[in-house]
């Protein structure tokens, strides 16, 4: 549901309220409790917003009883105290008036505002569940625009034809001097071809494969290193089969062979798995002139998927000096199945 539809939604209720409660009454019964209407008014759309903007976002939980029983008591006991201010104390200072008999309790002034205020409670409900359902397609388009925009991008980046090139140069010499190294080689281009034709297209993976891509883009960036002995990987993964969306871990691989000086220095990659918790650390060292190595699009892109599919669930920090980068990536993988998450 777009913007401009659910301000259609406040706009219709309220008018219909306005018009059923105090303006008909008033014309055609000559109501003389005008008072006790408008402040009645004033209470209501005061408990309504309340419960929109607030209780609702904040206790309202589907899947538990308790929270959604609490939020219900919340917005009674806000429209209560609004009810008790507007009609028992703002009206008697200035008008002489009240609406309940002097002597009766809170208690009972409660238990009689239940009725009242359930329909005020009841549509501010809906009407957020709307806002809140219209919020998650927002972001679910979002998402898939951001995947699609991330698949590009390994395309175009990451599996293109300079660099199939390269690698098949590479696997060229070596076949060329019959080294041994040649059919990994071929077998670590296959798995990268692999991944970028089926795995991209799916919405989780198991972690083992996009480690694999890790892992394969290595061995074939090391054909083209002076000394591969220089790339450390330290890997101790418990759980491979847990599910994660795929080409997050890439980019920051990929951005460190670009711009980091790994001939000469290396890098240290430290992927941990403990518990369901996935840990990514990289450090590499710049190429002497090397700037915003981390301000492209795809970490961007990962950024913002980050951001929708794993909120408060992940924590990212990128660190820079002047001569080194690191980042230090933790996601909470637990109960990741092969389905779309979304903020709520």
């Amino acid at each position: 549901m777009k913007r401009q539809q659910l301000l259609f939604l406040h706009i219709f209720y309220w008018s219909v309220y306005i018009i059923g409660s105090i303006i008909v009454p008033y014309f055609l019964f000559e109501n003389d409790k005008l008072i006790w209407e408008i402040t009645f008014l004033i209470t209501s759309v005061i408990c309504f917003y309340f419960n929109y903007f607030f209780v609702v976002p904040q206790f309202f939980d589907i899947n538990n009883l308790y929270k959604t029983i609490l939020a219900f008591i919340v917005s009674v006991f806000c429209f209560v105290l609004v009810r008790y201010f507007m009609q028992e104390i703002f009206s008697p200072y200035f008008f002489g008036i009240r609406n309940y008999a002097e002597g009766t309790t809170f208690g009972y002034y409660f238990y009689d505002n239940i009725y009242y205020s359930s329909i005020t409670i009841f549509v501010s409900t809906v009407f957020c569940l709307f806002k809140l359902m219209s919020k998650s397609e927002a972001e679910k388009r979002q998402l898939i625009e951001e995947k699609k925009n991330s698949e590009l991008q390994a395309l175009k980046t990451q599996i293109n034809p300079h660099f199939i090139f390269n690698s098949l140069n590479n696997i060229y010499s070596l076949v060329y001097q019959n080294s041994d190294k040649s059919l990994s080689a071929i077998e670590e281009l296959s798995q990268l071809l692999r991944y970028s034709t089926k795995d991209l297209e799916k919405d989780f993976i198991p972690l083992s494969k996009e480690i694999g891509y890790l892992e394969s883009l290595i061995e074939l960036e090391k054909l083209r290193i002076k000394n591969p002995e220089l790339l450390i990987i330290n890997k101790k993964v418990s759980n491979p089969n847990l599910n994660i969306s795929p080409m997050l871990l890439v980019p920051f691989v990929e951005n460190a062979f670009k711009h980091g000086d790994l001939s000469e220095k290396g890098f240290v990659l430290d992927i941990k798995e403990e518990n369901e918790m996935l840990t990514f650390r990289l450090s590499n060292f710049k190429k002497q002139g090397s700037k915003d190595s981390f301000s492209g699009i795809g970490i961007a892109n990962v950024k913002k998927r980050l951001e929708i599919l794993y909120p408060k669930k992940h924590e990212l920090n990128i660190t820079e000096t002047e001569t080194q980068y690191s980042v230090d990536l933790k996601i909470d993988l637990r109960n990741e199945k092969n389905k779309m998450h979304y903020r709520r």
